[in-house]
């Protein structure tokens, strides 16, 4: 795709600038992981049983650990090197933990890792259409994203996502002892299994705060996680938390910066609870759905 700069009303190409080295790309991302994918940054060049590893991440949110890895060679496997990745953290996964608290002096245990949220990430200019179809599977826990650079400074990143025609990489999976291994400990999740765990009534209500949240701006995108699914644009806007009668959603801002004149929200900042965000709001209904949808578009313009 060409990108132009409108001068007066005549359009200049904008001139890709290749990366030359994979450690530009590494030390873009790694300088806005949080800003980029919603990451911390654990270490960089972790080495584990003589592989080393670009960049090793922490996904708060899943809780869950992150490897990424930079290319700028086409001509790789990412699902086997994908695989190997995966298999070697959760063979060591005691090392993963011991990193994450030495680096970032916390207490972690094994047990507060969700490790079925497992994921490697790839990064590159550019994937071949083999490697974009040989991911293409709705439970594979790999992904792609692209990055582009520019003369004008501007960076182009978007993430490849599986197409609505993706399958399961479990038939499959039965070819390779550690593919069958990794995919019985990773789980992707999906909005059908948030809907298969309540009734059609909720998924229905569900569904219409969904769309309502989707129609509030471009580039929402929907992110299914294993207790709630989140609506996200440079960030959380939302979470919903399908429960057997009701919804609970928690809306993404910080406390003190929601007006809310009905006082429909209420402050869980300093209550436990799944999802982002320090309010909460529960519905049996959509009678106040422009309502809080007003509250959920503030947080796209904090």
């Amino acid at each position: 795709m060409k990108i132009y700069t409108n001068k007066k009303g005549k359009l200049v190409e904008v001139k890709p600038k290749p990366f030359k080295l994979e450690r530009e790309i590494q030390k873009l991302f790694e300088g806005n992981l949080n800003a980029l994918m919603g990451l911390n940054l654990v270490r960089s060049e972790f080495t584990i049983k003589n592989k080393r590893i670009d960049t090793l991440a922490f996904d708060p949110q899943a809780g869950a650990f992150i490897i990424i890895e930079y290319k700028r060679d086409k001509n790789v496997s990412v699902v086997d090197q994908g695989f190997t990745y995966l298999s070697l953290m959760l063979e060591n996964k005691a090392d993963f933990v011991v990193a994450y608290n030495e680096q970032l002096n916390k207490t972690m245990k094994m047990a507060d890792v969700d490790w079925s949220q497992t994921r490697v990430v790839f990064v590159s200019p550019s994937f071949t259409e083999n490697q974009i179809q040989a991911t293409n599977f709705k439970d594979i826990g790999i992904e792609l994203w692209e990055v582009q650079q520019f003369e004008d400074g501007n960076v182009s990143i978007r993430q490849i996502k599986q197409t609505s025609s993706a399958t399961s990489i479990k038939p499959i999976a039965q070819q390779s002892s550690v593919i069958q291994k990794v995919t019985s400990e990773i789980k992707v999740y999906s909005e059908a299994d948030h809907a298969n765990a309540v009734d059609a009534e909720i998924y229905e209500l569900y569904e219409k705060f969904r769309d309502a949240i989707l129609n509030l701006a471009d580039g929402i995108e929907v992110s299914p996680q294993k207790l709630y699914i989140a609506l996200k644009k440079n960030g959380n806007l939302a979470c919903i938390q399908l429960q057997k009668k009701n919804l609970k959603i928690y809306i993404g801002a910080k406390k003190g910066t929601l007006e809310d004149p009905k006082k429909l929200a209420k402050d869980v900042s300093a209550i436990g609870h799944y999802g982002t965000g320090d309010y909460e709001i529960q519905v049996n209904s959509d009678k106040d759905l422009e309502y809080i949808m007003s509250l959920v578009k503030q947080v796209i313009f904090l």
